[in-house]
């Protein structure tokens, strides 16, 4: 069965399961109530996954001139329903004293202004869909997920992480998440959805580097780094080296460490080492080049929605060839950086 739920929760299931285990009886206890609220919305969310998916190609309006977001900050109150919850900040007002409707609110802004800038997408549906975010989700949980409507932000549990609206990549990682879902609608299991998970992080940390004014060259790579807890640090993931993010994580770097049947956050590390390769290799800003090459693949019309690890790396190469030619730079680092993580072209 496909699997197009859309709660892309930051924080992995297969990472809380193993840390439900741990012998410290506070951090077993938050991760069990973090997996009991997440296990409440999956079902519905996954409906509705199944009615958006799709390529936006053949989606056109003429409604709307794009280039201004629309956002709108809903407080839960520490609520878990699913309705969006108080209206406190709508687009245009101005910052108020709560940091955490602040942060929603410029991490919808950076996400918007990055796809618009870099490739004139209006929002995460291409038609300029309003984009909600729901803070103080839950009592101290400790995660953050797109569903389908809206981003949802737990205040953290001061274990695993803090104020998830402090992260700029991870609501880049997120809302992506409702990118990818228009686009190739990639099946969130197996490579398909380790390759849906790595372009979340491809796109986050591309939000977080525009937004703050980082290149190649002085990003740190890292995925969380600002809304991890003690439990965590230094960060969720690491695209530079994968696996060596925080002591927990068992992302491997290239195909040999590939786990059959493994969660797809942990596999996700072998494109994402991939796309960090190439950005490193050209220099510059990440979205001058890596950026443009990965988008285009992900609107590929040749990209399945159950695309293994080799068949993306190959519409990688094609799409690098098509923009800057044959013998390009750019298709040479998308080269080797598929040689160095070892998926075959």
């Amino acid at each position: 069965m496909r699997d197009h739920d859309p709660m892309r929760c930051i924080l992995p299931a297969s990472l809380l399961d193993k840390l439900a285990r741990s012998d410290d009886a506070a951090v077993r206890a938050a991760a069990l109530d973090a997996m009991a609220l997440d296990n409440r919305f999956r079902i519905a969310r996954a409906e509705s996954a199944a009615r958006i998916g799709g390529r936006t190609a053949a989606r056109v309006t003429f409604a709307r001139i794009g280039g201004q977001s629309h956002r709108t900050i809903y407080d839960q109150q520490n609520g878990s329903n699913q309705s969006l919850g108080t209206v406190i900040r709508a687009e245009g007002q101005a910052a108020v004293d709560d940091v955490a409707i602040n942060e929603a609110y410029d991490g919808l802004g950076h996400t918007y202004e990055y796809y618009w800038a870099t490739f004139q997408r209006d929002s995460v549906d291409g038609q300029g869909r309003s984009l909600n975010g729901c803070i103080h989700f839950g009592q101290d949980y400790p995660n953050a997920f797109w569903d389908g409507h809206a981003m949802f932000f737990g205040d953290g549990d001061g274990q695993f992480l803090t104020r998830t609206t402090a992260g700029i990549d991870v609501i880049g990682h997120e809302l992506t998440h409702g990118v990818t879902q228009y686009e190739a609608n990639l099946v969130y299991s197996g490579q398909s959805g380790a390759l849906n998970e790595s372009i979340s992080d491809v796109f986050g940390i591309q939000v977080k580097q525009r937004a703050l004014g980082l290149d190649s060259e002085t990003s740190d790579w890292l995925i969380g780094a600002d809304i991890v807890g003690p439990a965590l640090q230094p960060a969720l993931r690491s695209m530079k080296d994968p696996g060596q993010a925080n002591p927990h994580d068992d992302q491997p770097a290239d195909m040999d460490g590939y786990v059959p049947g493994g969660d797809v956050h942990t596999n996700s590390g072998i494109p994402n080492r991939a796309f960090y390769l190439v950005s490193s290799k050209l220099g510059g800003n990440a979205w001058d080049a890596a950026g443009p090459i990965w988008y285009a693949t992900l609107r590929d019309n040749r990209l399945n929605p159950t695309a293994t690890f080799q068949e993306f790396a190959r519409l990688t190469l094609a799409n690098a060839q098509q923009a800057y030619g044959q013998q390009g730079a750019e298709a040479d680092a998308v080269s080797a950086a598929w040689d160095t993580v070892k998926v075959p072209l």
